[in-house]
């Protein structure tokens, strides 16, 4: 492939279709050249981007919501035999670039702190496809996700939750045409609320870096890296995408009643004054259920990827994201 930037839409999502030709005209407009690929199926845009570095392209643009940025970004890796072993980069110097048409845009967000609009990410990699310099990059903290028995390996940018929070994510993927009317964070209310709705807390083991250990019966677990997840979530307050380190956050014991309080005041993090809410910060984690029937489902950035057990490690500043001169 020639061009060294390549633009992947998520073809399935009305949002991410309708945005593409406003990205593609301003980008023909600006003089750059690109290649485009439109996905057809789950993991398209991961195995696309794993193919287009391997040919030379140095810039890969998602059209799409958090769960496909997240699929490219995976394709920024390669996993060994060894699932054990963390996986490699294909390119260093190659980076990751954001145009925003999802449900929540949680990455976008956590990257300006508020929501700017799809022209403003335009001009940054139109910046960036210019200068071919680090004045518009970052290094990000990415997660690697070992799940379904420490088997089946994934990245996480974003967050990731158990239990509510898968179960919360399958539902925001099933709503018809009149929910997807309404932003994103009153899309995951909704869907929040109808999982809660048969949600019965689960016995789990959290272990920190070997050395802490979170046990009992909980109503969510959860692992983030940026300071946005779920819409607009913040998950842990304390959050930095760039400090080397992962946030588990666990609540137990809340009723229904103080979930869905806790969901009215999760997104400024007033969450974390409920003694029965922790945050452990740490640089690996497993969280482990005891039977069977109460495996949770893993959400990772918007998409299921598997069951409990899971781990969770933190890769430093391994990936290079376009995100602007002034938003780091």
């Amino acid at each position: 492939m020639k061009d060294k930037l390549l633009i992947i839409v998520n073809n399935a999502a009305a949002k991410a279709r309708q945005a593409w030709p406003i990205v593609r005209k301003h980008l023909e407009a600006g003089g750059i050249d690109f290649a485009a690929y439109e996905t057809t199926q789950p993991g398209d845009a991961t195995i696309q981007t794993r193919a287009a570095l391997k040919s030379g392209v140095n810039t890969i643009g998602v059209v799409g919501g958090d769960g496909t940025l997240s699929e490219a970004a995976e394709g920024f890796f390669e996993f060994g035999e060894d699932v054990e072993d963390l996986p490699s980069q294909i390119n260093v110097e190659a980076c990751l670039a954001i145009l925003p048409a999802g449900t929540g845009d949680d990455f976008a967000r956590s990257q300006m702190g508020w929501r700017e609009p799809m022209e403003k990410w335009i001009d940054i990699l139109i910046s960036q496809c210019r200068t071919r310099g680090d004045a518009n990059v970052r290094l990000v903290d990415v997660l690697y996700g070992l799940c379904d028995g420490y088997k089946a390996p994934f990245i996480c940018l974003n967050a990731s939750t158990m239990g509510i929070g898968g179960e919360t994510a399958a539902r925001v993927a099933a709503q018809g045409n009149f929910l997807r009317r309404f932003s994103g964070e009153a899309r995951f209310a909704a869907a929040a609320v109808a999982a809660l709705a048969g949600w019965r807390e689960r016995r789990v083991r959290v272990s920190i870096d070997d050395r802490e250990v979170i046990e009992g019966r909980m109503n969510l677990t959860a692992v983030a890296n940026g300071l946005y997840a779920g819409g607009g979530m913040m998950l842990s307050p304390q959050a930095k995408i760039d400090d080397g380190k992962l946030d588990v956050v666990t609540a137990s014991g809340l009723s229904r009643a103080e979930v869905v309080r806790e969901l009215a005041r999760i997104h400024k993090g007033g969450h974390v004054d409920n003694p029965k809410v922790r945050i452990v910060q740490g640089k690996g984690v497993s969280i482990e259920t005891f039977s069977p029937e109460d495996a949770m489902p893993i959400e990772a950035d918007g998409n299921v990827r598997g069951l409990t057990p899971v781990e969770f490690r933190v890769m430093p500043l391994a990936l290079r994201f376009v995100v602007g001169q002034n938003e780091k």
